[in-house]
């Protein structure tokens, strides 16, 4: 398991490899899914993703964030997403 704080600078972390901007970083218990991300640079984690593996915590991280930039499932998306994470799913 790893702490909010340790995930939190792991957000900023990609965020910054991403170039992207984070506004806001909040962990909280969500019912269907492990985050979600506003247009506004506000993004949301299930509280369960500190307990997953790291890969799986880095393809959401990084899910997330390039939302940011492309708010669909395009191909540049998931071109980026395969980049990063080396998974486009």
């Amino acid at each position: 398991m790893i702490t909010a704080e340790s995930f939190k600078q792991s957000v900023l972390q990609w965020a910054e490899t991403c170039n992207v901007e984070v506004r806001e970083i909040h962990i909280r218990k969500m019912k269907t899914k492990w985050a979600s991300c506003s247009s506004r640079g506000r993004l949301t984690f299930d509280r369960a993703l500190l307990r997953q593996p790291k890969n799986q915590r880095t393809r959401i991280i990084v899910h997330e964030l390039l939302h940011l930039k492309y708010p669909n499932h395009g191909k540049m998306f998931k071109a980026l997403l395969k980049a990063y994470t080396g998974s486009a799913e």
